[in-house]
């Protein structure tokens, strides 16, 4: 029996049973539509970390001394604070060194604007540069002037009161350690395109949260003894700093590492299960890029399960097919029809089967990513192996599920099969 003879048999007999074939393949189509669905919402969170952290900033540096975490991520509000602002100085002038942005906070219990007060946890200190360095853009006013009682807005804190701030309004937030009320002057809003590793409290790459910028004069009263100068300075749990340029990034982050671990009295101040992470952009994308991939692979691997129920439901089907056909199975061989050949007619119903359910599930996986990536407004990114992969998928699940099947069918005796009722 010729091959094409062989697929139009399977072919008639698929169709000829259409309700069981479409309920025999729902496995593989919902297998192959989840693993679909879930790559290609992966590849798009991918892509947005890329597009978004990645672009305008690969000349940024963190500088910050974590403990008991090895993710190695910048984090504003831990790390341990330990920099002092001669540790701030000498690291601005290391060679190839451009700018440097310390990074502080405040914790209080509540801002309030006019007649309305929101509860808020942080305001974040830092210098003037800092809206440079990070490409924050100004949609109003102007950054603020060290020692003024002034402070910067970005647009979703400006938004967060009954009436809307604008620059020149006046609010005042309480330090939550002892309850002083600090009076501040809005000089500026700023826009934030995400929260870029190290803004005010929002994912990586996603939409900002309302963040309040100050002047670490005179808002920031932190201070430690530096070892150094035997003298009480400012200290800060991250340091932001810029290369002159992204090519010299791998340069300078050696020598900050050299600086801190030899010179520093950050290496006094912190922790002794404390270590010093000078972490630039490549190595956060990478790191985040490995979270999402093995956060993709974990709930791909769940959606694999139902593969495996498809398979099992193409193999039940399959030997209730044999039953139904051994009088047809008969007449084949009693009419000259090989071992192999209905050996063939049957693997190949049951890799049609997988084939038809891979490919279905497929179009349905490419849908179900579109329509997920544009709810949560991810890029769409699509991975055309993952397609390969599920045509190839429905073969193998098609010749596995349908093996055993073929092969029993194969080895029935055309004596028994005539007289099978």
């Amino acid at each position: 029996m010729d091959f094409v003879e062989t697929f139009r048999i399977s072919w008639l007999n698929i169709r000829s049973h259409k309700l069981r074939s479409v309920l025999t393949t729902l496995g593989v189509v919902i297998g192959v539509a989840a693993v679909i669905t879930f790559v290609t919402l992966g590849a798009g969170l991918q892509a947005d970390i890329v597009r978004t952290i990645a672009g305008d900033n690969a000349d940024i540096l963190y500088v910050s001394a974590e403990s008991g975490s090895d993710s190695g991520l910048p984090n504003v509000r831990g790390g341990e604070t330990v920099f002092t602002t001669y540790d701030v100085d000498r690291i601005r002038g290391i060679d190839g060194v451009a700018g440097v942005a310390p990074q502080g906070g405040i914790v209080t219990s509540s801002v309030t604007h006019g007649n309305s007060s929101v509860s808020r946890q942080w305001v974040s200190v830092t210098t003037p540069n800092y809206f440079g360095m990070k490409g924050h853009r100004f949609v109003e006013g102007r950054t603020y002037r060290t020692g003024e009682r002034e402070v910067v807005l970005n647009q979703q804190a400006a938004l967060m009161f009954e009436e809307n701030v604008s620059v020149g309004d006046r609010i005042t937030f309480v330090r939550a350690v002892n309850n002083e009320p600090l009076n501040a002057t809005v000089v500026g809003i700023v826009q934030e395109e995400s929260n870029e590793g190290g803004g005010a409290g929002s994912f990586i790459g996603r939409e900002p949260q309302p963040a309040i910028y100050a002047p670490p004069d005179p808002y920031y009263a932190n201070t430690r003894v530096s070892p150094t100068q035997d003298a009480r300075q400012r200290v800060y749990n991250q340091i932001v700093v810029e290369a002159e340029s992204p090519g010299q990034v791998e340069a300078v982050q050696g020598r900050i590492h050299e600086y801190l671990g030899d010179q520093s009295d950050a290496r006094v101040l912190k922790p002794t299960d404390a270590r010093f992470e000078v972490t630039t952009y490549d190595q956060l994308v990478n790191q985040i890029q490995d979270v999402s991939s093995t956060f993709t692979a974990y709930i791909t691997g769940i959606a694999l399960i139902s593969l495996v129920v498809g398979a099992i439901g193409i193999a039940n089907i399959m030997l209730v097919s044999v039953t139904e056909r051994t009088r047809e199975i008969g007449i084949m061989k009693a009419l000259g029809a090989q071992k192999r050949d209905i050996l063939q007619l049957f693997l190949l119903e049951a890799i049609l089967l997988g084939l038809i359910g891979a490919i279905t599930g497929a179009v349905a996986g490419a849908l179900g990513g579109y329509v997920g990536t544009r709810l949560i407004e991810l890029p769409l990114a699509f991975r055309p192996e993952w397609f390969v992969f599920s045509v190839v998928v429905g073969v193998v699940v098609g010749i596995l599920a349908g093996l055993y099947p073929a092969w029993n069918a194969a080895r029935t005796d055309p004596i028994d099969a005539l007289r099978y009722e």
